[in-house]
């Protein structure tokens, strides 16, 4: 009886690729691809240990689908390839609804696990410190572009600011004439103000590095500086005319520089960010004030930085750790 019963199910899923495949007109190789997916929820939806028992279909309920792509994605399946065996159950059971009585479609409303981000690059603190210290190789290291270069880099790190708080840094706060500065750096205080998304203003620490850079850079800023009185007049970074320098600039000389050092992958102001974010939390283990620092409005945000910290303890694991070798210690 078993065997009859089983052979039910096998059959219905046989009739639903034959479907696929003559009226469809899906390739062999896609039907072969649904027929797993079918196979696999069968086995899914099967008692512990009885993977290659039959079910009843018709009693088939939202519940067991969730629970099926549950397990799919305890065992380390991706979001992209849940989703693909969603569609294949959801289209069986579309079908199958047309050659029995079903209540519903069981897969209807069920979605795969979101999409895992993927944590955001950051440079190992060496590779940070080398980024931002060292001079470019094919570059005059004491131009007015080396000094501005070196300060804006030395500032991303110290201080983990995105790149158009960067540039939106003042040499003082000013108010006057209607203007009124979006950021401003205090070298005796040690510390920078900007305005981050939402107009939310925040102060962040300056490090020793880059109050120096800054130092270098400033006797150098007041040749370029425009005597009109501009807005531009105030900007702490200025390009060659005299013009604050743009978000887009800033991004190409940091991605220029790090190719002159010759590092492993483009670098963007951004991955200096995480990299602030990141060494700081290795460092001090608080969560709440590298909040702060990056000017979060949820710990939500910010909570992904302890998996980069993680990364880095397995890293250290899997290289140093005898029982973690890969070969078993051959």
């Amino acid at each position: 009886m078993e065997h009859n019963v089983e052979n039910a199910t096998t059959g219905l899923i046989g009739q639903y690729l034959s479907f696929l495949r003559t009226q469809r007109k899906l390739s062999d190789h896609t039907v072969e691809h649904y027929g797993r997916d079918l196979q696999e929820l069968r086995s899914l939806l099967a008692p512990a240990g009885e993977e290659h028992a039959d079910i009843d279909l018709r009693k088939t309920t939202q519940v067991h689908i969730r629970k099926c792509a549950a397990r799919l994605h305890a065992r380390g399946l991706n979001a992209r390839s849940i989703a693909r065996k969603l569609s294949a159950w959801r289209g069986f059971f579309g079908w199958l609804s047309m050659q029995m009585d079903l209540a519903a479609n069981p897969v209807d409303g069920v979605k795969a696990p979101k999409k895992s981000k993927p944590l955001p690059k950051a440079l190992a603190a060496d590779d940070a410190i080398r980024l931002v210290s060292q001079p470019d190789p094919v570059r005059d290291p004491d131009s007015t572009l080396a000094a501005c270069n070196r300060a804006m880099f030395e500032l991303l790190y110290s201080s983990g600011l995105r790149v158009s708080e960067l540039v939106g840094i003042d040499v003082a706060d000013v108010r006057e004439g209607g203007y009124e500065s979006a950021g401003w750096v205090d070298l005796e205080e040690a510390e920078v103000t900007v305005t981050g998304k939402g107009g939310k203003k925040r102060k962040v620490p300056v490090g020793q590095a880059a109050r120096a850079a800054l130092a270098d850079w400033l006797p150098l800023r007041a040749r370029l500086r425009k005597a009109d009185g501009g807005p531009d007049s105030h900007a702490l970074f200025l390009n060659e005319r005299g013009a604050r320098i743009s978000p887009r600039v800033a991004q190409l000389r940091l991605k220029t520089h790090g190719r002159a050092l010759e590092m492993a992958s483009d670098v963007h102001p951004h991955m200096l960010r995480h990299s602030f974010a990141s060494h700081v939390l290795q460092s001090s283990g608080d969560l709440r004030a590298v909040q702060e620092m990056l000017g979060h409005a949820s710990i939500t945000a910010t909570q992904v930085y302890t998996a980069l910290d993680f990364q880095r303890l397995a890293q250290v694991y899997d290289q140093a750790h005898p029982r973690a070798r890969k070969n078993g210690g051959k």
